[in-house]
């Protein structure tokens, strides 16, 4: 595992090491894991999901699934987008550890991050997260089992609703074996609720959907992305983090999430901006010229809807 570690810190040190690609259908196809954890730092672990939407062939596993290993217990970060993905998890957990896992944290309300809520549950494990995640989950839950259940089909097997059971609003400090854990909801990102994890005494951030990397960032119409620069600005950047592991993708160092989300927020609205100066419409909003992140995974995929939500965001500013 040690190995796997230093294979990581290269990474994180060479920004071109370890690219993800969404057309691996599977590189764990003995686990319904898409990928076996990785020691990324000495500590923490994650089994990183693939870089492509939810499909049957990677069981919802496109997001990562981290977990910290301490003395006196373990923290997992991401309940799962099922029951069988949670058990995966924690058989992995269990193989590395005699330590029990004692907190589940939901990264969002969205179904990757929290459809694993009642398999942790079920084993006595308290699940945490933010106010308007679980409130996210309470009102849209039934909706987003439905999704999961109709691509995922015979695997989403009996995984029902199961909101958090303990919530927070700015930040939740837990010290477990010797390591201050900071669970923190900075302010309004990319979905309701969105929570960070800092580690500060070793500079690991595990970012949830603030960061991206590798992949297209989504923009729902409930985002606000100028909510979402101000948010990374004026409170993410001042973490300065050392190692991230972002919502999305491989673990990498902060230029690269800043590069690949923050970067890409701003590109964004500066061209749709100056598409509205000019007098443009929605309808040729959506081909902006975003040529310089094709690149990146779910590209095809996201980058005319991200451009229209733009629009229909800034038209009103």
């Amino acid at each position: 595992m040690k190995t796997l570690a230093l294979g990581l810190l290269v990474a994180l040190i060479s920004p071109a090491a370890a690219l993800a690609s969404e057309d691996i259908a599977d590189q764990y196809p003995q686990s319904e894991l898409y990928s076996k954890p990785v020691e990324v730092i000495p500590q923490v672990f994650s089994a990183i999901g693939a870089t492509a939407p939810p499909t049957y062939e990677n069981a919802g596993h496109n997001n990562n699934l981290s977990f910290v290993v301490t003395d006196q217990g373990v923290v997992v970060i991401n309940a799962g987008a099922s029951d069988a993905l949670a058990a995966a998890l924690h058989a992995e957990i269990k193989a590395l550890t005699d330590q029990p896992v004692v907190l589940v944290i939901n990264e969002n309300g969205q179904g990757h991050a929290m459809l694993g809520n009642g398999y942790w549950r079920d084993q006595g494990v308290d699940v945490l997260a933010h106010v308007e995640a679980t409130a996210e989950v309470t009102e849209n839950g039934h909706f987003i089992l439905q999704g999961m259940q109709s691509y995922n089909k015979d695997r989403a097997g009996d995984t029902r609703i199961e909101p958090a059971n303990l919530s927070f609003e700015d930040r939740y400090d837990l010290s477990l074996g010797g390591v201050d854990i900071q669970i923190l909801h900075l302010g309004p990102a990319h979905d309701p609720g969105d929570t960070q994890v800092w580690i500060p005494q070793w500079g690991m951030l595990i970012a949830g959907d603030i960061a991206f990397h590798e992949r297209m960032l989504p923009i729902f119409e409930h985002t606000c992305t100028s909510c979402w620069i101000e948010t990374w600005q004026e409170k993410l950047e001042p973490l300065d983090p050392t190692y991230v592991i972002p919502g999305h993708g491989h673990p990498t160092n902060f230029d690269q999430v800043r590069r690949y989300t923050l970067d890409y927020l701003v590109d964004l609205r500066s061209k749709i901006g100056a598409h509205i100066e000019e007098g443009g419409d929605l309808a040729s909003a959506y081909y902006v010229d975003q040529a310089r992140w094709q690149q990146l995974d779910t590209f095809e995929e996201l980058a005319t809807k991200n451009a229209g939500r733009v629009y229909e965001e800034m038209e009103w500013e």
